[in-house]
């Protein structure tokens, strides 16, 4: 498996958990700002830990990274990520596939 198939399935196994992919979905719409833990919470429904925990996922996952701003913490998108991800999905689309027995040749 390549590097980019790896960091790309843990981008995507991250977003494979309905909490994270609204949350990240929310990031994205905030734009570069971000968001601030409160503001998620208070737009998701989700308790703070439960939020903490899904939150370290996207970071660990490199889909979201956070700055330290007094006492907040500010979360963003890494939208470089997000566009390398999707990339990675669609380069190939349409190109065909050869058959499996002319692919090993």
């Amino acid at each position: 498996m390549t590097t980019q198939t790896a960091t790309t399935a843990n981008a995507l196994a991250a977003l494979g958990h309905e909490a994270r992919l609204d949350v990240y979905r929310l990031l994205v719409r905030a734009g570069p700002d971000g968001l601030i833990v409160g503001e998620i919470a208070a737009h998701t429904g989700l308790a703070a830990s439960t939020l903490a925990h899904h939150l370290r996922t996207l970071v660990s996952a490199g889909l979201v990274v956070q700055e330290r701003q007094g006492r907040e913490t500010v979360n963003r998108a890494d939208y470089a990520v997000m566009d390398r991800t999707l990339r990675f999905l669609s380069d190939e689309c349409c190109k065909g596939v050869l058959p499996a027995n002319e692919d090993a040749a």
